[in-house]
């Protein structure tokens, strides 16, 4: 008997192929592109199929914000993942981003089950649908065990996830996996996480903070039959050990596959891993007609005017941002300071995909700009904390064989990190790259002076790094002194109401030099 184990991860409310940036439908992604291949693989399979949504597909595209913001439903997201058959859905980390509310809701009106075993009620219960799940497939007892990163805390709203205990994934598959190897035959864990380590070396590729427990669960969990991933947006296809492994990349571009071979006791005796690229899929053709004209909606939304720009605010190279003060930049710096009354500010150019205003600002300029739904928060720091941090961002930037400065490998592999990566507004500071790591700040100035360590100063930022999001550690909770509760697209449109024409200059208050 074969068991074939299908899996999107991390679609984001990618639905129909498009980015957004205009109204042309022809990315090469998309889940009703993904859809094709799921119904074309459960089709052909040889046995049963297992189909796992394995979280994060609440937010991430203008669809999805438009369905949580604006028309203020879920059924437009929902009734979409309703028509492909998964059996199973996992909580991904970006679903708590319009809140508990409207996840309790999107999943109340979904009919695959959603299953985590580690997020809990004060009571110690589960809080989002049950651990796991034993499913009878032709006569095999497949167990699904649910698991999402524990890490949410550290860049969530403290209000969207009242009442929740978060633990570790790793300790929660210790407890289940040796019950559901009692019961079952297959025992697939589908984890909203990933991996901290190599997967074959078990060296590590990232901070050891618990995020991505993927090589933990590999390593230390005995028992485990296949393990569906995801939460970084890798794409990864492998064995290790005789257990299959996937990890589809995100916007329902891939769609992972995993087949297991049993022999007549029901045992695995063979295993196999592969991503399914959706690029060359045509799109599901039962889905994508009552989409296009919902979709029309969220087009004409986004193309309404908000200001114009005098000089030019576009982003024309990335990397020239990140390394001079950029207009774009300095609004989003201005946009902040602007709601939170305050005079220093930090922001990302969160990817690379950004391409700053035109000459009109539209909704849609904005929403592919500014990609998440980042609330802000003011915190207190010493001016110790402040250089910590402005020692930590300047770890982005390396120096090349030839000795030009570029982007440290850690930033962009296994998963970019752009977002990483901060400019400040209301201070003075030269990066120099040529120094050793943590002492590359070799000027730091506000308002004329240097900042020594014991001062104190007020910086406003995003709420994920304000909790310490990135695992910048100089910033907790506790520094906080205000919050600005509305998302950052509805701060900017606030701002262009009262300041509709955008002119393109900076503060050139910094330096990256070697």
């Amino acid at each position: 008997m074969k068991l074939t184990i299908l899996s999107t991860s991390d679609t984001h409310g990618y639905l129909l192929p498009t980015d957004y940036r205009d109204r042309q439908l022809n990315a090469k992604f998309g889940l009703t592109r993904a859809a094709t291949i799921l119904k074309t693989e459960q089709a052909q399979a040889d046995g049963p199929v297992l189909m796992i949504e394995n979280g994060d597909f609440l937010q991430g595209s203008a669809f999805a914000y438009y369905q949580a913001k604006i028309a203020q439903q879920y059924f437009g997201m929902t009734s979409v993942y309703n028509s492909i058959p998964y059996q199973v859905g996992i909580v991904g980390n970006h679903e708590f981003n319009y809140g508990k509310d409207y996840l309790t809701n999107a999943i109340k009106y979904s009919t695959r089950h959603f299953l985590c075993a580690n997020i809990l009620n004060e009571d110690g219960t589960p809080a989002f649908g049950a651990p796991y799940e034993i499913i009878n497939l032709a006569g095999l007892n497949v167990a699904v065990l649910g698991l999402t990163t524990q890490y949410i805390p550290h860049w969530e709203s403290p209000e969207h996830l009242a009442g929740l205990k978060f633990t570790s994934a790793l300790a929660a598959a210790q407890k289940y996996v040796p019950e559901l190897r009692q019961q079952a035959d297959v025992v697939v864990v589908a984890y909203h996480g990933g991996f901290e380590r190599d997967i074959e070396s078990g060296q590590p590729t990232e901070a050891l903070t618990g995020e991505n427990e993927g090589y933990e669960l590999l390593t230390m969990v005995p028992g485990i039959d296949a393990l569906v991933t995801g939460h970084q947006h890798r794409e990864i296809a492998t064995v290790h050990q005789g257990i299959p492994i996937t990890q589809p990349g995100s916007k329902a571009a891939y769609v992972g596959k995993m087949t297991l071979t049993l022999d007549d006791a029901k045992k695995v005796t063979a295993a196999s891993a592969e991503l399914l690229s959706t690029a060359a899929a045509s799109p599901d053709e039962d889905l994508t007609p009552a989409l296009v004209l919902d979709n029309e909606n969220v087009e004409d939304w986004l193309d309404q005017p908000l200001g114009t720009t005098t000089g030019d605010l576009t982003i024309t190279d990335p990397f020239v941002v990140r390394t001079k003060p950029h207009p774009y930049i300095q609004f989003v710096q201005d946009v902040q300071r602007a709601a939170t009354n305050t005079k220093i500010s930090g922001t990302a150019l969160f990817n690379n995909d950004g391409q700053g205003f035109g000459q009109t600002i539209t909704f849609r300029s904005v929403l592919t700009n500014y990609i998440y739904p980042n609330t802000l928060a003011v915190v207190k720091l010493t001016g110790a904390d402040l250089r910590a941090a402005l020692e930590q961002t300047a770890n982005y930037f390396t120096l090349d064989a030839s000795g030009a400065i570029g982007v440290n490998p850690k930033f962009e592999k296994p998963k970019p990190q752009h977002y990483n990566y901060d400019m400040y507004a209301g201070i003075n500071y030269v990066i120099n790259v040529s120094q050793p790591i943590g002492q590359r700040i070799t000027e730091l100035t506000y308002q004329g002076r240097a900042i020594a360590p014991d001062d104190e100063l007020e910086v406003v930022v995003n709420q994920y790094r304000a909790v310490g999001g990135g695992n910048y550690q100089m910033f907790t909770a506790d520094k906080i002194v205000r919050e600005v509760t509305e998302d950052m697209t509805e701060i900017i449109a606030d701002y262009l109401q009262k300041h509709p024409v955008v002119t393109a200059e900076t503060e050139n208050n910094f330096k990256v030099v070697k």
